[in-house]
């Protein structure tokens, strides 16, 4: 868990939040399109004149992170791990409940976005520019970035558009703009899934200093070896609920049990999502 200094200092406080979805039905077979706005702006009959369906992302979760932590999310697909992500980093609303945050949450691959007609040099700037550090900084960090992201180390690619890069190169692009800064929170989604092993463990070591001078990270994963080899705390989501939330081993256990062994992406069949 986080070191004693530190374990009292909540970073992130997540108080009974629902997430919902609303999916617009095509309304097809229901009449012109005039008819089916004059449906729509009926009072208190808008969501169901359109046929907007209901998905409940995430139900009723709560948790508190502490500065030093690194917490894993995992759960089978579907279960709303990146969906709470947004969420925590501000670009999604809450149905419910309230999200509170001491700092300023980075989602990776969001305050670093990347612009494909670029150059990977250009979108080195950019990225780091955009996560708000100055011009000074990105130019003494360029070279610590680009070594750490491996796409030069089989051609001058950082000099190339960003649209000729593989899809791995990019998210390794992204997540080293990302890792040059401290951040307060620092939510990562799968980025620990690309390259090869050499960059999953600059990753990990990289996740480990940022605890030291950051708030907390969060990593979204499908595999166990990353979450055990980067966290020390597991949050389980399955179908949108917290359903475990404890010592990585202890978690992943009952999780490989659920699944049926280490890194399954699926459980058992299951109904789907209610409306």
């Amino acid at each position: 868990m986080a070191d004693i200094e530190n374990e009292l200092i909540p970073t992130v406080v997540v108080d009974g939040v629902d997430i919902v979805y609303r999916v617009n039905g095509t309304g097809a077979g229901k009449g012109s399109a005039t008819a089916a706005l004059n449906r729509m702006l009926r009072k208190g009959q808008a969501e169901k004149a359109a046929g907007v369906r209901k998905v409940h992302a995430v139900k009723n979760v709560s948790f508190v992170a502490y500065k030093g932590e690194a917490i894993g999310l995992i759960g089978t697909n579907g279960s709303g791990k990146s969906t709470l992500l947004k969420a925590v980093a501000g670009l999604l609303p809450v149905e419910n409940g309230r999200i509170y945050t001491d700092g300023q949450p980075s989602l990776l691959g969001v305050n670093a976005a990347l612009m494909n007609d670029l150059t990977g040099e250009r979108n080195v700037y950019l990225g780091g520019l955009a996560m708000g550090m100055s011009r000074e900084q990105v130019r003494d960090r360029y070279q610590e970035i680009v070594d750490f992201s491996g796409i030069n180390e089989k051609g001058d690619f950082i000099t190339l558009p960003m649209r000729t890069y593989s899809s791995g190169m990019a998210a390794r692009l992204r997540f080293s703009i990302a890792a040059a800064k401290d951040h307060d929170v620092l939510l990562i989604d799968e980025a620990l899934a690309t390259g090869d092993r050499s960059f999953q463990k600059r990753s990990e070591d990289r996740i480990r200093e940022l605890r030291k001078h950051a708030g907390t990270v969060f990593l979204v994963s499908h595999s166990n070896k990353s979450i055990r080899d980067t966290c020390d705390r597991v949050l389980w989501l399955e179908r949108g609920e917290l359903r475990m939330d404890g010592p990585t081993e202890e978690v992943l256990a009952a999780y490989e049990d659920f699944t049926g062994g280490p890194d399954k992406d699926r459980a058992k069949p299951q109904p789907p999502v209610a409306a």
